[in-house]
């Protein structure tokens, strides 16, 4: 199943380091079949408040998520964005294309009684 790389930023400052960082990313995604999905494009809020840019990285598997949040070569740059950028990172398992959403409804009824 797919995997992502999920990423809330706030509070971007311009700076060398996060060109760089940018710079970098893709070859470090590369070799775990990684690639940007989002990069803190414009967002449509319709419900709460969302500051920041989100950043949305899609992979295989999760094994290939984690190895590449893991590896060396993020690790290397990840300082890169973490001393110029709060934000919260997840990575997530995604669902089969054949998922379907209701196959938990019985389970929310019977918690719910």
């Amino acid at each position: 199943m797919p995997a992502y790389a999920i990423a809330h930023l706030q509070d971007a400052v311009p700076h060398r380091d996060i060109a760089e960082y940018i710079e970098r990313l893709p070859g470090t995604l590369a070799p775990h079949g990684g690639r940007i999905l989002v990069h803190a494009t414009p967002h449509e809020v319709k419900e709460g408040t969302w500051p920041g840019a989100v950043v949305m990285l899609g992979f295989p598997g999760i094994a290939e998520a984690r190895a590449w949040w893991d590896s060396p070569a993020y690790q290397e740059i990840a300082p890169l964005r973490s001393r110029h950028i709060e934000g919260d990172i997840i990575l997530v398992e995604g669902v089969p294309e054949d998922y379907a959403p209701t196959g938990i409804v019985q389970a929310i009824r019977a918690a719910a009684s």
